[in-house]
């Protein structure tokens, strides 16, 4: 398979401070769909932070797309990242926006004008179980439905690469299941998903290789399930 990311000797860090990321090399193929796990503090956020070109690398290589990040125009910069669809925990929706223009913003961004694309929004909405709650700002929305609202925002563009932060940590079991089942429909028509979780349940109940990550270095780029008996206990 082809490499959609590409990650060699990279390394990762805050100002003057001390590298958070050190030497990490992986590649994850073209419509893969991997989990990110580690303890707390062992640099999956700024891992994420990354893939989903909200950072540079300090050094190393990070290629997206066949294309080194460090060596591509600044200007180029925002078509690139509109090709990733980006789940954080801080969920980064705009207050003054109900839950549906909160969704619909991608679309107005990339220029995707249509009659259609609120029908689809609250298609998506209905379906996260946020159908009583589109026209609602995000002030008045539990962290569970914002982090809905969040992840529907990620994939209305259907983007090539989806990263997600610990998507289903604030919903209850039913719908985690549901959110892990539409990221599963996107893989299945080509997205490469990549989720950094805690879950040991999520993994497990919906088993995909493991990228183990600790003090800021990969320790197995792609465990395999059936092999993570070592996971118990790893995780805070």
């Amino acid at each position: 398979m082809e490499p959609i990311i590409e990650f060699s000797n990279v390394g990762l860090r805050y100002g003057m401070g001390p590298e958070v990321l050190q030497d990490v090399t992986f590649r994850i193929d073209r419509g893969a769909f991997r989990y990110i796990k580690g303890p707390s503090g062992a640099g999956k956020s700024s891992l994420l932070r990354l893939l989903s070109l909200g950072r540079l690398p300090s050094r190393g290589e990070v290629r997206l797309f066949g294309t080194d990040v460090r060596r591509i125009r600044r200007s180029a910069l925002p078509g690139l990242r509109r090709r990733i669809g980006v789940v954080f925990q801080d969920f980064r929706l705009i207050g003054h926006l109900t839950a549906i223009e909160n969704v619909l913003l991608p679309l107005h961004l990339a220029g995707i004008e249509s009659h259609r694309n609120e029908a689809h929004v609250r298609e998506l909405l209905e379906w996260v179980g946020l159908g009583k709650r589109m026209d609602a700002k995000p002030s008045t929305l539990s962290g569970g439905e914002q982090q809905r609202v969040a992840i529907a925002r990620a994939v209305i563009l259907n983007p090539e690469i989806l990263v997600a932060d610990e998507p289903t940590g604030s919903v209850d079991d039913a719908i985690g299941r549901r959110l892990v089942h539409l990221f599963e429909q996107m893989n299945a028509i080509g997205t490469t998903v990549i989720v950094a979780t805690h879950s040991e349940d999520l993994i497990r109940r919906t088993p995909h290789d493991v990228l183990m990550l600790d003090h800021g270095r990969v320790t197995d780029p792609g465990a395999r399930v059936a092999g993570l008996e070592g996971l118990e206990g790893s995780a805070p």
